[in-house]
């Protein structure tokens, strides 16, 4: 069952946090609609515009609808993640996203809120809601290459720049980072800058974090045992903070580099395994389950498992 974004997360607010899984292949729609079920947690469903462009955006829309017809008891939200405007428009258009993310943190102030506003006003006439960002999360973003220093949201700005621009929630920047290398050193997730953000935001308005994936150091141990050459110092979020983080307002995070490290591992112990294959179906089918294994563990560590059948029901009620 396809939701409304922002019911999921008014649902989830406060009591849970929802995963939103990046998808670009047949493999990972089936997987995440699966871990759904298998989780018993509502998930969302994200594309960006690098996957829109590599798979088609009408290809994963097909993709998206089939898995859907196929798990009817499963509950997701459809995203795009990381949009410039252009994208941002096109998914309005296609009238079949729940939700758009319009990414202008890179811009100055005054101009993320301006495209930030041109993008509200858009998406709201034609009933999606709106994710914007504001702050600097670090490393390699899907809409431009994001700097490598650390910006923290100021918590007054944020007030003023959902009071401006009208968006529905807003992904801040507390410490997180794109890609597998996340923290060094005394980097750490700023829950005291979290805290702050939500005093000074409207009650029940739902933050968001991007760069959340936890890259848990046996994935990365495995891979490179199998011939990877990813850095062994490589960490990630500590899942413990999730459990803090969704009492400060956070109600959906991104998970992407920890299933790119799913696929990266699969297909590298399987081809070491059996050289002699050259089926990619075999890997293909160990990375749904390992995918969905993932989905599982990730929906105990945000809350959100078990919560299946309770969120459909309140999303219904609602309506």
């Amino acid at each position: 069952m396809l939701v409304s974004t922002l019911a999921l997360l008014k649902v989830a607010y406060g009591r849970f946090i929802i995963g939103a899984y990046n998808v670009q292949n047949m493999e990972q729609v089936l997987a995440v609609f699966r871990g759904s079920l298998a989780a018993r947690a509502p998930v969302i469903v994200a594309t960006v515009p690098f996957a829109r462009d590599y798979a088609g955006a009408r290809m994963l829309q097909a993709m998206v609808r089939a898995a859907d017809e196929m798990y009817p008891e499963a509950v997701a939200a459809m995203h795009l993640d990381h949009g410039d405007e252009a994208h941002c428009l096109d998914a309005i258009q296609s009238g079949f996203y729940h939700s758009v993310m319009i990414d202008a943190s890179h811009l100055p102030f005054e101009e993320n809120i301006s495209m930030t506003r041109r993008i509200v006003e858009r998406a709201h006439a034609a009933g999606l809601a709106v994710e914007a960002e504001l702050g600097v999360v670090a490393g390699q973003e899907a809409s431009h290459s994001a700097s490598t220093r650390l910006a923290l949201t100021d918590p007054d700005q944020a007030a003023e720049f959902v009071a401006r621009t009208d968006c529905d929630s807003l992904a801040v920047a507390i410490g997180t980072s794109h890609g597998a290398y996340k923290f060094q050193g005394e980097q750490r997730l700023h829950l005291d800058r979290l805290a702050e953000i939500q005093a000074r935001l409207p009650q029940g308005f739902p933050l968001v974090l991007h760069g959340a994936s936890s890259v848990p150091s046996d994935e990365v141990a495995r891979i490179n045992a199998a011939g990877g050459k990813l850095n062994p110092n490589a960490r990630g979020v500590d899942p413990a903070d999730f459990a803090r983080a969704w009492p400060l307002g956070v109600a959906k995070i991104n998970i992407h580099t920890d299933a790119h490290l799913v696929w990266y591992r699969v297909h590298r112990e399987h081809f070491r395994d059996h050289p002699e294959n050259f089926d990619f179906r075999h890997p293909g089918s160990i990375f749904m389950e390992e995918f969905e294994k993932l989905i599982i563990t990730r929906s105990e560590q945000l809350g959100c498992a078990g919560k299946l059948d309770e969120v459909r029901e309140k999303i219904y009620a609602a309506n």
